[in-house]
């Protein structure tokens, strides 16, 4: 990631892990012999990290160990990264919409790790801290930024996405008030899971989702799955329906937080299905909040015939830019409509809070973790749809 665009007020002095060095060997006479042997195994990778090329392929590469820039800076040693599908969408299409690899990038943003070194100025974290890592930074000034709404900043700097680097990396720079300490009841690899839980906090949070809403949840992927469990056990929601047209995703949804689930049928219209829907999970006029996580036009056709007169509709799946919408069936009940991107403030530490209290179980959505090496292994078995949320461990 670029370095954070606020001023240095001093040269900066980090606080970090010893380095251990080899010793030369010495000629007998006690003289320093000329390009000394050293006494030690071959220097292993700095900063091994896992990279996108331009082409589509992906390979380990050694990169420059991030240095202290700000005495506001923290170097974290990443420990624990969860795959995104805009990784393996970035893996796939090279592209997520305008952001376009167009170099060499590592990959990964769903993270944490152990606090390696920090600045002069840092004063809430140490070394040795566990910590969440919220991969999105803000410029902290313009007027997106001023109004707590710093996911919509115009220079946003977000891990993995052109033309910054991720966080499948060794180490990995950050400024200290994007990193959340982790209490000691929350482990590393629940810490790389508050990522997404902050999307999804974020939608929910947008929807106003309230105790006693019957909400519908479009798409049971990872996201989808903590909607679900989000909306129900955080939130209140009484009614959680899962929708998707994967039966295995759909028994997975009744584990984590669906009440009900919807197996979705071709060769209906998406009127047809909204009908079958709320007959068949008992929504009486219709939800009062539905929230698409799958970005596919015909979940976003049937979510607005879900609703209800006066409900609410959140768009969270990224898909085509272009779709066929009903705007007029919009416009008839009166549907509070909105847009979710990633998340803004407060929405990572609720999620952590969520975590800590017990009041939200995370681990049980990790399908495997897998040590470093076996990174591009991991990226294939997502590509395939399988498990839910893979983990990769940080290089050792």
């Amino acid at each position: 990631m670029a370095p954070t665009p606020y001023s240095i007020s001093a040269e900066p002095v980090l606080t970090c892990e010893p380095v251990l060095a080899c010793e030369p060997v010495l000629a007998s006479d006690s003289v320093l012999v000329s390009d000394p042997v050293l006494e030690c195994d071959p220097v292993p990778p700095q900063n091994l990290s896992f990279v996108l090329e331009k082409g589509g392929a992906v390979k380990f590469e050694d990169r420059p160990v991030p240095e202290i820039e700000d005495p506001h800076d923290v170097i974290v040693n990443v420990r624990y990264t969860g795959i995104c599908g805009s990784d393996v969408h970035y893996c796939t299409h090279g592209c997520i919409g305008k952001y376009v690899v167009d170099k060499p990038m590592v990959l990964g943003h769903e993270s944490a790790g152990v606090v390696h070194a920090v600045g002069s100025a840092v004063k809430s974290l140490k070394v040795g801290d566990q910590v969440a890592m919220e991969p999105g930074v803000p410029c902290r000034r313009c007027r997106r930024c001023l109004e707590g709404n710093y996911n919509l900043c115009p220079d946003m700097a977000f891990a993995a996405t052109p033309p910054y680097d991720g966080t499948l990396a060794k180490f990995y720079r950050m400024p200290e008030d994007f990193c959340y300490k982790l209490p000691s009841n929350v482990s590393m690899q629940e810490g790389a899971m508050l990522e997404p839980t902050a999307v999804v906090v974020h939608f929910c949070r947008l929807a106003k989702v309230s105790p006693g809403h019957k909400v519908v949840v479009f798409g049971v992927g990872p996201v989808g799955l903590l909607t679900c469990k989000v909306a129900r056990y955080v939130f209140g929601a009484t009614t959680v329906v899962g929708v998707d047209v994967n039966e295995k995703r759909l028994a997975v949804a009744k584990e984590h937080g669906a009440t009900h689930v919807y197996l979705g049928k071709s060769g209906v219209t998406p009127q047809e299905s909204a009908e079958q829907i709320i007959a068949e999970c008992g929504l009486g006029d219709g939800a009062d909040i539905v929230i698409d996580a799958s970005g596919a036009e015909p979940c976003i056709q049937t979510a607005v015939y879900v609703a209800r007169n006066g409900g609410t509709f959140t768009q969270g799946g990224m898909g085509k830019t272009d779709i066929m919408f009903p705007i007029g069936i919009m416009c008839g009940k009166e549907l509070h409509v909105t847009g979710s991107f990633r998340y803004s403030a407060g929405d990572y530490q609720l999620a952590l809070d969520m975590v800590a209290s017990g009041r939200l179980n995370v681990k049980d959505l990790i399908s495997k973790t897998v040590p470093f090496e076996e990174a591009k292994e991991a990226f294939e078995n997502v590509k395939r749809g399988n498990g839910i949320k893979w983990l990769i461990e940080g290089p050792k």
